[in-house]
């Protein structure tokens, strides 16, 4: 099947720019921390506003659907790569607490409407067997890359400023979009996309997943993060080392949930995910060691790759018409809650550290229950 898959145009065209958006957002995410501590000192509750604000682009994905009027969809996915790059690049230049907002409102922008397409993408351009395979390899692919951003990161920590590094990071980026510019991967038979917003009793299923991935998103992107530098003062090469490791397991878990997805169906994914989820983000506020926190942290990342489930599921059920506007849909639901929860977290941080973990506790068991609506047959 992936001798096929590697036919189609559109493949090589997906690993290019989920290559491109690694660079930036791995580096980013590396870099976020120490930079806003260490160089800037910000506080619990303003690295809160700021993930924040970095999850609004996301709850205006439903835009998409009508910028889709004017851009070729393909072609969208590389503006906002470059886009991305502008914001990485433009957060060395400008180390104050609002030169971070600013940035990272640009550089989440191009993230997430890259983010948005991308799946739109993958959904229409492969079917029903192959789309698992598909995202699990590009999930491979973005791990492998995220390898090679944390060893450059943890080698030029040494010898370059954080700031410089943000600049050639997102320098990357960019040459990167300009260069996916370039190609034309598209199938001009494909069944056209409605391009207004799609919102379907029939798919409620897909939106309250959504909301939920995106509550349990925060508590692992911010606070898990947030509390391996502040609580345990993990240096920019710990973290850089933790995403290494993140990844080298994530490349090899990835195409292991996608054929787990194919031979025992979307619900046993979901359900094994969110099940240790709850030990997870327990341990999380009951235990004080750095190392076993480390681990968690890992195992908490692994557990990422089964979200695809969501999207493939999703793909069973719905008609053929409905994926683009409804992979915009599905993105500004997930982040209605991403944007909310940050700004409550770091409030709840202030009072007592372990709340938001608890609160993920929480998220973790209703996302168990809902996960038993799904279909185990299509």
């Amino acid at each position: 099947m992936l001798e096929e898959i590697k036919k189609n145009p559109m493949y090589g065209y997906l690993l290019l720019l989920v290559i491109a958006m690694t660079i930036g957002f791995q580096a980013w995410r590396t870099l976020l921390n120490n930079f806003a501590v260490d160089d800037i000192g910000v506080t619990g509750l303003q690295i809160g506003v700021i993930q924040s604000i970095r999850e609004i682009p996301g709850f205006l994905a439903l835009l998409v659907v009508f910028l889709l009027y004017i851009f070729k969809e393909h072609k969208f996915a590389a503006y906002n790569i470059i886009l991305l790059g502008v914001g990485v690049l433009a957060t060395g230049l400008f180390p104050s607490y609002y030169g971070l907002i600013i940035t990272t409102l640009i550089m989440s922008t191009g993230f997430h409407y890259y983010e948005t397409v991308n799946q739109s993408l993958t959904l229409q351009y492969f079917n029903k067997a192959q789309a698992a395979i598909v995202i699990g390899k590009i999930k491979s692919i973005g791990a492998l890359t995220n390898i090679l951003v944390g060893a450059l990161v943890w080698i030029l920590a040494k010898y370059m400023a954080l700031s410089w590094q943000f600049v050639l990071f997102g320098a990357i980026v960019i040459m990167l979009g300009f260069f996916a510019l370039t190609k034309k991967p598209t199938d001009k038979n494909l069944v056209p996309q409605q391009k207004k917003m799609v919102l379907k009793k029939k798919y409620w299923l897909f939106y309250m997943l959504n909301f939920l991935s995106g509550a349990r998103r925060q508590i692992f992107v911010v606070f898990a993060v947030f509390m391996l530098v502040d609580k345990y003062n993990f240096g920019v090469e710990g973290i850089a080392i933790l995403f290494v490791i993140n990844n080298i397991a994530t490349y090899f878990v990835s195409p292991l949930v996608a054929k787990a997805i194919n031979k025992y169906g979307e619900r046993l994914v979901l359900s094994g995910e969110y099940f240790s989820l709850i030990i997870i983000f327990i341990s999380y506020a009951m235990v004080e060691n750095s190392l076993i926190i480390a681990a968690l942290y890992v195992a908490d990342h692994i557990f990422f790759s089964a979200s695809m489930a969501i999207n493939t599921s999703f793909q069973k059920t719905a008609d053929s018409g409905d994926i683009a506007p409804s992979m915009a849909v599905g993105f500004t639901i997930n982040h209605i809650s991403a944007v909310v929860i940050p700004l409550i977290g770091g409030a709840l941080w202030m009072l007592n550290w372990r709340i938001p973990f608890y609160g993920g506790a929480v998220i973790a068991v209703f996302s168990l229950f809902f996960a038993q609506f799904v279909k185990t047959k299509q």
